[in-house]
């Protein structure tokens, strides 16, 4: 029983996060869609004023785009025909 238990608990702990990609100089210039952004992989010089080295990061900045919605999910029409109302082939009646 408790053998169960503790196997119930390990299965119903979360899943571990897919870790983003590593932005380096073979990546430069590509786009990846980070929490909604579509950051771009560049380089980013360093400095006194920042106190950090130059080194490659993800921008994901405020004036980078949002990502493009998913194709894969279809889309809702705008509008929804009338239930039980049917409308036959053909023109006008005479």
């Amino acid at each position: 029983m408790v053998l169960a238990l503790a196997i119930l608990l390990v299965l119903a702990l979360p899943a571990a996060a897919q870790a983003p990609p590593t932005c380096t100089p073979e990546i430069q210039g590509q786009a990846a869609c980070m929490a909604g952004k579509l950051c771009e992989c560049r380089f980013e010089r360093g400095g006194q004023l920042t106190g950090r080295p130059d080194r490659f990061a993800w921008d994901c900045g405020v004036m980078r785009p949002m990502c493009p919605p998913d194709p894969t999910i279809s889309q809702p029409q705008p509008w929804v025909p009338p239930v039980g109302v049917w409308v036959g082939p053909g023109g006008p009646r005479r």
